[in-house]
Order: C-alpha cells, then structure tokens, then sequence
C-alpha cells in the first residue's frame, strides 16, 4: 500500500434525535466531533410505520374487472 493517501479515520459521537448516543469510526469530520442526526431508524416513517396511507388510485379494481374471466 501506498503511504499517506488514505483519508484520516479517527472516532467521532453521533447524537440520535432521542438524545442517545454512540460513538463509532469514520473519515467524517475531525477526531471528537458530533455529528447530530436529523433523522435515524427511531424517526423515521420507512423504519416507524408512519402514517400507513393506501395510495389506490383504483389500479387493483382495474385489474380485476379486466381479468375477473380467468377464474384465477
């Protein structure tokens, strides 16, 4: 490996919108810094459930009158 072209990788704390914490590796920022989270798996509607609209725009009734003769 070549000598000095990697990025530096140091610790930083990465502060969760519940206000927990944890500290973990990366290139981000500079050793010590807080990185604040404005969105993580305990906010987030894709990991919460969200608000669980059904968005039929009538599609599935379309597809069942034109195939409803298969029987299926």
């Amino acid at each position: 490996m070549k000598n000095d072209i990697h990025p530096d990788y140091h610790t930083i704390t990465v502060k969760m919108t519940d206000g927990t914490s944890f500290e973990t590796r990366t290139t981000w920022g500079a050793e010590g810094d807080v990185m604040t989270l404005d969105i993580d798996p305990a906010s987030h509607p894709a990991w919460t459930g969200g608000l669980k609209r059904v968005l039929d725009t009538g599609q599935v009734a379309k597809f069942n009158k034109r195939f409803a003769q298969f029987d299926i």
